[in-house]
């Protein structure tokens, strides 16, 4: 299952708590590809999961995967880079056993 460093959760939080998102916000991460396969990752910011999307919440935050990018993720860590102009870069990592 997908895991969040403590980095990402603290980012994903500052995208999805603003006074205008609805309280069930995440980050939703989809395969762009329709064929079943992997191509690239979008991330989006989304009110809620879509159907067949798989959750996962770590530390009150929410992150929605598309059935594909679930696939992909499911022995991944998300991590995030902060870059000068503040803004979060989302990054796959293998886990670590």
């Amino acid at each position: 299952m997908l895991t969040l460093t403590a980095d990402a959760v603290a980012a994903i939080r500052d995208l999805t708590s603003q006074p205008e998102t609805p309280e069930d916000t995440g980050l939703r991460i989809a395969s762009s590809s329709t064929d079943g396969l992997v191509g690239s990752l979008e991330l989006s910011i989304s009110g809620g999961p879509h159907p067949g999307d798989q959750v996962v919440e770590s530390e009150g935050v929410r992150v929605f995967l598309e059935p594909n990018a679930a696939s992909f993720l499911e022995d991944k860590t998300l991590d995030v880079e902060i870059t000068q102009e503040d803004q979060p870069t989302f990054r796959v990592l293998r886990q670590t056993p």
